[in-house]
């Protein structure tokens, strides 16, 4: 007996590539965007994904006991039954060509994403938000030395 599922947008829907073509596999918005945040955070030179306040609530997240860093902070999906798209905000290493590695975030997440779920990933924009320097402290963190002796 088949149940009837009526059309969701937000989710993907792929058809079995089984035997006969029996059924049907549905990927959620947020495992393509988990997978994003990871194939984007594995490219050298990306130093954190999110906007000035999405990382701010993060960190703060991050501090509640049991509680693990948002692997999905910075990143947007949009989901169909063949195709995504992917929206990154990123924090780019002082140094660091953006184009090239806007390029090898872009071929990344697109591989993992085709690789993994079998949808076709028609875009990944990219927006820096930011450049990490070497002696800027992250957002949250306490400075070592008191400002009173």
């Amino acid at each position: 007996m088949r149940r009837y599922a009526p059309p969701n947008p937000a989710r993907a829907r792929a058809e079995a590539s089984g035997p006969g073509g029996r059924g049907r596999t549905t990927i959620a918005d947020d495992v393509v965007a988990k997978i994003a945040g990871m194939a984007a955070r594995e490219v050298p030179g990306i130093h954190a994904l999110g906007g000035g306040l999405a990382r701010t609530m993060g960190a703060m997240r991050e501090r509640v006991p049991g509680r693990r860093a948002g692997v999905t902070t910075g990143v947007k999906v949009e989901v169909g039954e063949r195709q995504s798209a992917v929206d990154l905000d990123v924090v780019v290493e002082y140094g660091v060509a953006i184009p090239d590695l806007a390029a090898d975030v872009r071929e990344n997440v697109i591989g993992a994403v085709e690789r993994m779920t079998g949808l076709e990933v028609v875009e990944v924009n990219i927006a820096v938000d930011d450049v990490h320097l070497p002696d800027e402290e992250e957002e949250g963190e306490e400075t070592v030395e008191g400002r009173v002796r």
